[in-house]
């Protein structure tokens, strides 16, 4: 859903102070406001929008959560293409998602965007003690843990698994599952070797003595058997430094690069995949 002033560029003049108002939406180009001021700007359009659009009134938070999604993969897009002009529109659109379920929240009366950016600030402030407390943390891997601790401990009850989100793509999930394990002792922290030693374990036990039909009948434990697989693999990404969704994004897109050339030939020169290949 896009913030931009140009979709909803028929708004009606309505008495002076909707004549006001209605600067904050012009498209001229003007001097740079201040944040607070674009802020205050973007808060007015949103509600604009929220009254007036027939769209945005339909709108609640199972309907706009996709579109959150969206942009965040948006987001993340254009800061890895390191396209400048893209992550500050990008940027933009992601933060009208934020205003617009802060502004549900506080339809409801539970919260607002003051709310929402202020317990942001106090969690960063809690998370941070080697910046704003006495604890001292010399490297980036000691903030790591101290902030992994502070989460653990003041904000889920020493719990190690608790909220992490469902909704993760799975690399991130594992991911995700992995750190905490590792922060909490439950699991060793493997060296790249290791884990490149267990993976090939995992996966040479999974392909030995087991014909097509065997395999056929038994996809659960094949599912269970490449779940390893995968979960080796993120391990062994970690390992190397690597972050393992953005390791395998930039693996397919390889591919598709290196493929696409021999999809693009005519017909003719295209030959059967090599099954050994």
């Amino acid at each position: 859903m896009s913030a931009r002033a140009d979709d909803h560029g028929d708004e009606r003049a309505g008495s002076s102070a909707e004549s006001a108002e209605g600067a904050d939406y012009a498209l001229a180009d003007t001097p740079s406001p201040t944040a607070a001021v674009a802020l205050a700007r973007l808060d007015r359009l949103a509600r604009r929008l929220r009254r007036d659009c027939p769209w945005d009134r339909e709108q609640n938070e199972r309907t706009i959560v996709p579109h959150t999604v969206e942009e965040a993969y948006e987001v993340a897009d254009a800061a890895l293409a390191a396209d400048d002009a893209k992550l500050i529109d990008e940027l933009g659109d992601l933060l009208y998602q934020v205003v617009f379920l802060a502004l549900l929240l506080e339809e409801r009366g539970v919260g607002d965007f003051a709310v929402v950016a202020d317990g942001l600030r106090r969690k960063l402030i809690r998370r941070h003690p080697h910046v704003f407390g006495d604890v001292r943390a010399s490297s980036a891997d000691e903030a790591v843990r101290t902030w992994s601790e502070v989460k653990r401990h003041r904000e889920r009850g020493g719990a190690t698994f608790a909220d992490i989100a469902t909704t993760l793509p799975a690399t991130l999930r594992a991911r995700k599952v992995l750190r905490r394990a590792r922060a909490a002792g439950l699991l060793p922290d493997r060296t790249a070797a290791e884990c490149a030693h267990a993976l090939a374990e995992q996966a040479d036990r999974a392909g030995r003595g087991q014909s097509d039909a065997e395999r056929s009948a038994a996809d659960s434990a094949s599912e269970h058997e490449a779940g390893r697989i995968l979960l080796c693999a993120v391990e062994l990404a970690l390992a190397l430094g690597a972050d393992p969704e953005l390791a395998l994004r930039r693996a397919a897109d390889e591919l598709a690069a290196r493929l696409e050339p021999a999809d693009r030939a005519p017909q003719k020169d295209k030959r059967s995949p090599d099954p050994g290949g």
